[in-house]
């Protein structure tokens, strides 16, 4: 497996690169947060494919990889018009984006997902509404100046396993319940379990600077490595210049 984030300031203004398929949705876009996200979301992606499969960055090139979502809205690639032998998944957060990529003989349709969290205050009641017991008494127990970094890496873990399902934010988030191995990491990464569904999905949780990148899958598997033409996550902050103007 690979993985790659790149920020909404590595986009290119134009948008030769897109396919006519993706163009097409992002002229529909009104709102400019949800046009960076999906713009700054393609682009990390289509960079991590065309690193994988060793393709051609040139736009024209670039435009021949499209991003295609299944029915249940996990993300699928073509290239030319057909599905590669490559799996993803996508997230993005306040001005970034991260992909992780995988062969289809590491990891089938699904079983995959991948999130992008910034460390921030995370109250009592959100904690109550969305953690399950076992969560919530972990949270209390850790010390004060570490309770918004685990708020957030759990929730972010629950996003991540419930990309797996394929079923995202459409359910309780507390059908599915974060275990964190703080014994075991791997080259930084530290492991992690979340419970529920149709069994244990193992995963890996990393912190770079202000943010949280988790990995869930269905099948035990090593942390992911970092593709090399990455923007730099560790120094990267948060983003949100839609805040000027709202609407395209």
């Amino acid at each position: 497996m690979w993985w790659l984030a790149h920020g909404q300031q590595d986009v290119p203004a134009s948008t030769d690169w897109l396919s006519s398929h993706e163009l097409e949705h992002l002229r529909a876009i009104r709102f400019t947060k949800r046009r960076d996200e999906y713009v700054t979301r393609r682009w990390t992606t289509k960079q991590a494919i065309a690193d994988v499969l060793d393709l051609d960055r040139e736009p024209d090139r670039l435009a021949r990889i499209e991003v295609r979502h299944r029915p249940s809205g996990a993300p699928y690639v073509q290239l030319d018009g057909r599905p590669t032998s490559v799996e993803v998944s996508m997230s993005d957060r306040s001005g970034w984006a991260v992909c992780l990529v995988g062969g289809t003989g590491t990891m089938a349709t699904g079983t995959v997902g991948v999130d992008l969290e910034v460390v921030e205050p995370r109250t009592a009641g959100f904690v109550a509404d969305y953690f399950t017991a076992s969560e919530r008494e972990y949270i209390a127990g850790v010390p004060a100046d570490r309770h918004d970094e685990i708020a957030n890496l759990i929730w972010s873990a629950k996003e991540a396993a419930l990309k797996v399902q394929q079923v995202g934010l459409r359910v309780d988030t507390r059908t599915v319940d974060v275990h964190l191995h703080g014994d075991r990491e791997v080259d930084g990464w530290s492991a992690m379990t979340v419970t529920g569904g149709d069994g244990p999905m193992p995963g890996w949780w990393r912190r770079f600077g202000v943010f949280l990148l988790t990995i869930a899958f269905a099948e035990p598997g090593e942390p992911p490595q970092l593709l090399p033409t990455a923007g730099d996550l560790d120094t990267a902050t948060p983003q949100h210049p839609w805040v000027e103007s709202p609407t395209c």
